[in-house]
């Protein structure tokens, strides 16, 4: 019987002591786990200030030793041993941790490239689920599909010494092994079989989560599943089996659960990460989350007739020299007669700090598009605060700029998407 699996979860701002007791928004962390998280963290830190990734932040504070700190970063980390970590997103308002977690799905299914744009989320039991299950589920009903449509066939190629005759005799080898033993035969033919590398790719994916699954329906929908893969060999080589496989057509009904096999045989997904104590790390930065999850809402609220687009890069800040300081707000709205700017932040504004905690480097970015786009509406969007519910924040300047803020609440999105456009 595989012993339950242990899971530590924790919302973005919230973190892991090393050891000891829980204080405030830290949880005591195994000092063993705590460890190996730091040497993820230390391994995939840049020391670029361009691109700078803090997954996480490693700090020591007086009284609690060494701490970790989410910072950007939401999803989950597998260790070897098999704890997992769920890092949620900060969502404001009367919120459970299923809820959380649905939220947060509905958000990815959103980005581009994910293997998971069309799985009903509803559909998922998030109450009892930590989100290396969910992934699991998702992954084993991709297969689950494939199955059902048929596993793909080829011809390969074999040489084996038989007890029949079939295809071409290869006559060195016969007369080397078979001199004596006349009743056999060494010969090269081919044979029509599901032993090709996607399937190899999926077997290898489906071996290696049902040792990492804790969840017993999964552990039996994953064990079902390999029955139809007992004459495939599981992938030994997933680099050299991903460069083989086929971009013919009649297997892009594969695509999605060949993407999956990517996140967990490579361990990564959305950026590449590092980490030998690491089983697997699924982190997404939530800034690219919201403001896919923003652009994806208005599509559905705004008239066929406006242009949208995202990381729109049409202007730069100076003209000469060519593209200097390129501008790239993430949705410009457009169509004959206004433009509209937003840029999404994920931040929690507050109305006890200096301009509720709005950066100077984002409204001087804001300034720029007003002037370069000739905007009738520049848009600062936030997820909703509870302590600015219904509060209306705007900035004028003399020479015609207004940047309106505006939040979005995550319990009700379609409500504050429709009130901006």
């Amino acid at each position: 019987m595989r012993s339950l699996t242990k899971v530590y979860t924790i919302t973005e701002y919230g973190g892991f002591a090393r050891g000891g007791l829980p204080f405030g928004n830290y949880q005591p962390l195994p000092e063993r786990t705590f460890d190996a998280l730091e040497s993820f963290i230390l391994a995939n830190h840049s020391e670029s200030e361009t691109e700078a990734v803090e997954l996480l932040s490693l700090s020591v504070r007086r009284g609690l030793g060494k701490i970790i700190t989410a910072r950007n970063y939401v999803g989950l980390i597998t260790m070897k041993d098999g704890t997992v970590i769920e890092i949620l997103p900060k969502i404001y308002g009367d919120v459970t941790q299923a809820d959380t977690k649905r939220i947060f799905l509905e958000m990815l299914r959103t980005l581009k490239d994910v293997s998971f744009k069309e799985f009903n989320v509803s559909d998922l039991k998030t109450d009892r689920m930590n989100l290396l299950e969910i992934f699991i589920s998702m992954f084993v009903a991709e297969v689950a599909v494939l199955v059902k449509q048929g596993l793909k066939s080829t011809y390969n190629s074999v040489e084996d010494n038989e007890r029949f005759f079939k295809g071409k005799l290869n006559v060195p080898q016969n007369i080397k092994l078979n001199y004596v033993s006349k009743e056999r035969f060494y010969v090269r033919y081919d044979e029509w079989s599901i032993n090709r590398p996607e399937n190899r790719l999926l077997k290898a994916t489906l071996d290696f989560l049902r040792k990492q699954s804790s969840d017993n329906s999964n552990r039996h929908s994953i064990s079902r599943l390999l029955t139809y893969f007992e004459s495939v060999p599981a992938s030994l080589h997933s680099e050299t089996d991903f460069s083989k496989c086929s971009n013919d057509r009649s297997l892009s009904h594969y695509q999605k659960a060949l993407s999956w096999c990517k996140v967990f045989l490579r361990g990564n997904s959305f950026t590449a990460f590092a980490g030998s104590e690491v089983a697997v790390a699924l982190l997404f930065p939530m800034e690219k989350v919201f403001e896919s999850y923003i652009a994806a809402k208005l599509r559905r609220f705004i008239s066929p007739e406006v242009e949208l687009r995202t990381q729109d890069a049409r202007y730069s800040l100076f003209d000469r020299p060519a593209r200097a300081f390129n501008l790239r707000p993430d949705i410009v709205l457009k169509d004959q007669d206004d433009i509209i700017v937003m840029d999404t932040k994920w931040k929690i504004l507050s109305e006890n700090v200096r301009n509720f905690g709005i950066s100077q480097a984002d409204m001087y970015q804001m300034y720029a598009y007003s002037k370069k786009y000739g905007a009738n509406k520049i848009t600062l969007l936030y997820p909703q605060p509870g302590s600015l519910r219904g509060t209306d924040i705007s900035f004028f300047s003399d020479d015609g700029v207004n940047v309106e803020v505006a939040f979005v609440d995550l319990l009700r999105p379609d409500e504050s998407i429709q009130a901006l456009v």
